[in-house]
């Protein structure tokens, strides 16, 4: 049933987006040199690489010069870059994801491979269900950029505090995942991004 919804809704919604997504693209391309999306190794269920598609939103091959964001000001960020980014527009390419069977709606953020490899045993368990463009840990932490940014070393402070706190956070949805929460968790996403973009 969760990947019935998850088919239907991401066809539906790349249809219906399509003038969004040529609008998008004009705009990135005019903005600075580069492609139109950004595509990155992400890990997914079942412990397997997939690559995550994004509205690029920042200089080519700015991810060389670290993995992590910090403040919605990160010099990397084009200025089309800093408008998606605050409307999470650059997440929609990910329907194309949901509908290729990489991704759900809702489910665990996936990681880099860099970062799954820290992950205990029981942390593993994140990756028996697909990964989701968004879960209660990404409402929780939609402010993750500006903490990173007062931290001395924000790569430290993610993988010591706020990386398990995300996992213990999506190891309880695996356990008690449903349509019913995920419609929630969806709903709860949108006021997130709209009382973030007010």
């Amino acid at each position: 049933m969760k990947r019935c919804f998850d088919i239907v809704l991401s066809a539906i919604g790349l249809v219906l987006l399509s003038p969004l997504f040529l609008v998008l693209a004009i705009c990135i391309i005019a903005d600075s040199e580069g492609g139109v999306f950004y595509r990155q190794t992400r890990v997914g269920k079942g412990n397997k690489d997939f690559r995550l598609y994004k509205f690029r939103s920042m200089y080519t091959a700015s991810d060389k010069k670290g993995l992590l964001t910090v403040s919605n000001h990160d010099s990397r960020i084009t200025r089309v870059g800093y408008f998606i980014r605050k409307y999470k527009l650059d997440e929609l390419p990910q329907l194309i994801n949901v509908l290729t069977g990489d991704m759900s709606f809702v489910g665990p953020r996936p990681e880099v491979r860099k970062y799954v490899d820290l992950y205990t045993e029981e942390q593993m368990h994140v990756l028996d269900i697909r990964p989701g463009i968004t879960d209660a840990a990404s409402i929780k932490y939609r402010n993750e950029n500006e903490i990173l940014a007062t931290q001395e070393n924000p790569e430290q402070y993610y993988i010591e505090h706020i990386m398990p706190d995300k996992l213990a956070i999506n190891l309880e949805y695996v356990r008690h995942h449903s349509v019913g929460k995920d419609i929630r968790l969806i709903w709860e996403t949108f006021v997130a991004v709209a009382g973030k973009a007010a």
